[in-house]
């Protein structure tokens, strides 16, 4: 773990509180970021759970409002800010009943904790098999927890759309029809012997499979029967004032559905000008259609494996490394891996993703590609994805963040609590970025990173228009679709926003606030204005709320003399 380089101030002792509190209440979470003292034990997703979850936002939130912020310095400042906003927004959530919804998702879900928490939970030592293993006897008791909920939500007539609970049947149906032989957690887990993975392989036989039977009968059974028709939010009970708080949990700030929208009609207009640019040069006119579709259609831009398509992504970060020193002044220490997407979860996950590297150097960060559907998947694509999620994007950004010796403990680890605008942001804003750095190899290129754009600003209009304005899921997809995306990622993507109301918010939103800023910091300073320096401004303090980010980033860049 990286020592703070100053001594700790009673804002910081609170943030300390507040995440030792976080990390007690969610183990897994600790042991994402290398911390075994709880690597034993599971979240307890129950009543008794929830309640010190809220005991501890309630307790953090009065004692963040004790200080006061003209008298703090600029860092304690935004902490304590930081602090009060997470609070308040669980507190929130639990008076909603977020917890309802959550329980059933084809991404994030609790039938995936144990896949995901083995691919950075060593059992390589006496010690730690058996705080494996204790992990996998508190299954049943975390997925029966889930199933309490299951029944609450039914209670309270706050179910998933229907889609989404089809789309979690059959992710856990996929996991159990996998031979016990090649089983997941027991395949992947990092062992001493073969002893004790069968070990680990009897155990998950005997307590793992029958606890995911369990909560997949369930789900089968009532529950399915009462899942919402109507996939948007607007469809459940208070539906518009729940859009409205997962807006703020997503982005922190209090944005209007209808405004939001037309601010990704807008910024899909100007995206297509700039598409139309590079078909007509191609030869296709104003035919954007036909020039995607001949991109599309050549067998070079296809992976031929799915270890292909990660040689590719593991080249695309070396060259993006390689060109950094000019557009950034501190660069990140930790190193940045390919994998391939599990088997099991590649049918519903993104194209590409993120997983940070452990804080104490002993993991790099992952950046995993899915090659589900491979001939749908196309290095142009590939090229911009991978300088959002990888190098410049999240690896820079949350690397840099778990690395910087003069934040607490919560800004390096927990600041994302709050920061989702700010983190997706910085990666869309990174795939501007990767142009002006020349790391697209072609026009072909150029144009895929035009469609991630429009995919994002369509996100604007998908979300809310399911959410909010009572979209059909077709209508969705169809949207995607005319915005440059293939039928494949469509529907995943459409299901995804289905799934987490207000997350694809926060990439163009937190984009358009990073390009703002620029702009004006350039106009300000006019040819003294330093392109190195204002990245790393805009990294150097961690994720922030936007109106944080807003109002203090001009300070960091003092006007030149």
């Amino acid at each position: 773990m990286i020592p703070d380089e100053r001594a700790l101030t009673p804002v910081d002792e609170l943030a300390e509180r507040f995440w030792e509190g976080i990390l007690e209440l969610n183990p897994t979470t600790a042991t994402f970021y290398g911390d075994e003292r709880y690597a034993d034990r599971l979240e307890d997703p129950g009543p008794a759970g929830r309640a010190r979850n809220r005991a501890l936002m309630e307790r953090t939130a009065a004692e963040a409002a004790e200080f006061a912020t003209e008298d703090l310095p600029t860092e304690d400042r935004i902490t304590r800010g930081m602090l009060k906003v997470v609070a308040e927004l669980q507190i929130e959530e639990d008076d909603q009943a977020f917890h309802h919804l959550r329980v059933v998702a084809q991404v994030g879900g609790p039938q995936q904790l144990l896949p995901q928490l083995t691919q950075f939970q060593p059992a390589d030592t006496p010690a730690r098999l058996e705080a494996f293993i204790a992990r996998l006897h508190a299954y049943p008791a975390f997925m029966a927890a889930n199933t309490e909920i299951l029944r609450d939500g039914l209670a309270s007539g706050l179910t998933a759309p229907r889609i989404v609970a089809e789309r979690t049947i059959a992710q856990i149906e996929r996991m159990l029809e996998v031979p016990i032989e090649s089983a997941i957690v027991p395949s992947m887990v990092r062992v001493a012997s073969e002893a004790d993975r069968e070990r680990v392989r009897a155990i998950v036989r005997e307590v793992v499979y029958p606890a995911d039977t369990a909560f997949l009968e369930s789900l089968r059974g009532d529950y399915l029967a009462a899942t919402r028709d109507d996939p948007g939010l607007w469809s459940a009970p208070n539906g518009e004032q729940l859009y409205r708080t997962a807006i703020r949990s997503w982005t922190t700030l209090d944005l209007d559905p209808q405004e939001v929208h037309r601010i990704g009609l807008d910024e899909l207009e100007t995206i297509e000008a700039e598409r139309r640019e590079i078909a007509r040069a191609a030869g296709f006119g104003d035919d954007t259609v036909a020039y995607r579709a001949a991109l599309a259609a050549d067998p070079a831009n296809t992976p031929p494996s799915k270890e292909a398509l990660v040689e590719r992504a593991a080249d695309d970060i070396e060259r993006a490394m390689a060109a950094a020193p000019r557009y950034f002044g501190v660069l990140p220490r930790a190193g940045c891996e390919v994998r391939p997407v599990e088997e099991y979860k590649e049918k519903d996950a993104s194209f590409a993703y993120y997983y940070p590297p452990a804080p104490d150097g002993s993991r790099p960060g992952i950046y995993y590609a899915n090659g589900y559907d491979l001939p749908s998947r196309k290095y142009s694509t590939l090229a911009t994805t991978t300088y959002h999620e990888a190098a410049p994007g999240h690896h820079f950004q949350i690397s840099l963040e778990m690395e910087n010796p003069t934040l607490n403990r919560f800004r390096r680890l927990g600041a994302r609590m709050v920061g989702s605008a700010y983190v997706e942001g910085w990666g869309l804003y990174s795939e501007r970025l990767a142009d002006e750095m020349g790391l697209f190899r072609n026009e072909a290129e150029r144009f895929w990173m035009l469609d991630a754009q429009a995919w994002r600003a369509a996100r604007l209009v998908v979300d809310t228009g399911l959410h909010a304005l009572r979209w059909p899921r077709q209508r969705s997809i169809d949207f995607l679709k005319s915005a440059g995306l293939t039928e494949t990622d469509a529907v995943i993507e459409t299901d995804r926003y289905i799934s987490w109301p207000g997350q694809a918010l926060t990439y163009k939103i937190g984009q358009r606030e990073i390009e703002r800023l620029r702009a004006q910091l350039s106009a300000r300073d006019g040819s003294a204005f330093d392109l190195r320096a204002f990245h790393d401004a805009v990294l150097g303090h961690g994720s922030l709320p936007l109106a944080t980010l807003t109002r203090e980033l001009p300070n960091w860049l003092a006007t030149p003399v």
